[in-house]
């Protein structure tokens, strides 16, 4: 009996020695979710915590935590001098922001939507965008518009334009707009540290989608610098260029077309000003095809702008076809949904382009 039980204590040390040697098997860490809105969160958060210049303002962004839930717990955290609820009147609370980044602050200026900056165009083209060239650099004007842009769903014209050109066509501003969670957090860290004005794009259908987060990401210290396309989709048939929501839109087409043996290069923008042409035109040089896609109108849209810069650059010479553009229809957007969904781009009309730009 003694034996037996000295041989059991005998194997089960070794086996414990043979388990120190070999070491546990460690499966990868579980990928964070988050979705849009609260990466966005998450940024203003850390920015708000990390310099005391930085503060929001906008239409029911205190009490009521944002009309979109974006600035969910921030007032209740650093209270109403940082995070300030506005009249309904954003000509007014935009000169109020713009005039304290003029005075050395770092203001971040909610848009209920982008449909009503048109309100405070004037604030935010000629008092914001200007005044450092106007002022030969001695006066920058660090400050951030965000806000959803571009059509939701079923709030007709009036609330369903996408903005990306309109500032996109101006000197002086910074034009950011992000896909994912990543890049929300990502972004609007790098746009509220920026001593430019930065209009910031988002997207009311994407507050709610959820994207895995990379470890990098879930830093305080994490940024995206403005002016860097990221490729999403590695491919060698066709090059697809677009924004927003519409990655997603892109990236469903090439997971289509890769099943009849076409491999789309999807880009995500993230930023229209500045553009980075050198990311499209490697993809271009690459793939000899290309197809951009957005969700707002075709004339002098963010989809022109690119097929210029590839007709007037290096890329041009390395196309096997005439690029193509997929927007929005040429109308106001109507209220009836099936007429909704027809003015705006949708997958099929995606694969529809490519497989005509390829001839097959």
């Amino acid at each position: 009996m003694a034996a037996s039980v000295r041989c059991f204590l005998r194997s089960g040390k070794n086996a414990v020695l043979a388990l120190g040697q070999r070491g546990f098997h460690k499966s990868a860490p579980a990928a964070v979710q988050m979705m849009v809105r609260d990466a966005l969160n998450q940024a203003m958060d850390e920015e708000l915590e990390r310099d005391e210049r930085v503060f929001l303002l906008g239409e029911e962004v205190a009490q009521y935590d944002g009309a979109y839930k974006v600035s969910r717990g921030l007032w209740k955290k650093y209270g109403d001098k940082r995070i300030i609820d506005t009249p309904i009147t954003e000509m007014g609370f935009a000169g109020i922001a713009v005039g304290a980044a003029f005075a050395g602050l770092r203001p971040i200026c909610e848009f209920m939507t982008f449909n009503f900056s048109m309100q405070a165009i004037d604030q935010v083209i000629n008092s914001a965008a200007k005044t450092y060239y106007m002022s030969a650099g001695l006066q920058s004007v660090p400050i951030v518009f965000r806000g959803p842009n571009g059509a939701s769903a079923g709030v007709a014209a009036q609330h369903s334009q996408c903005f990306a050109a309109w500032y996109g066509h101006c000197p002086g501003l910074k034009v950011v707009s992000p896909w994912s969670a990543e890049d929300a957090k990502g972004l609007l860290k790098s746009a509220i540290r920026d001593d430019n004005p930065v209009v910031f794009l988002e997207n009311e259908l994407m507050y709610g989608v959820p994207f895995e987060m990379s470890e990098e990401s879930q830093s305080k210290d994490f940024t995206i610098p403005i002016g860097k396309a990221k490729v999403e989709r590695q491919g060698t048939s066709i090059t697809l260029v677009t924004h927003s929501r519409y990655v997603s839109h892109c990236l469903d087409a090439a997971a289509v077309l890769a099943k009849e043996g076409i491999e789309c290069e999807v880009i995500n923008l993230r930023s229209i000003r500045p553009l980075d042409v050198e990311c499209i035109e490697t993809s271009v040089m690459k793939t000899n095809h290309l197809v951009t896609v957005e969700g707002g109108w075709p004339q002098f849209g963010v989809g022109a702008e690119i097929c210029a810069r590839i007709m007037e650059g290096p890329a041009f010479n390395f196309l096997d076809s005439p690029a193509t553009r997929v927007t929005g229809v040429d109308i106001p957007m109507p209220y009836a949904k099936i007429l909704e969904d027809n003015s705006l781009p949708q997958i099929k009309d995606i694969i529809f382009s490519v497989k005509k730009t390829l001839n097959v």
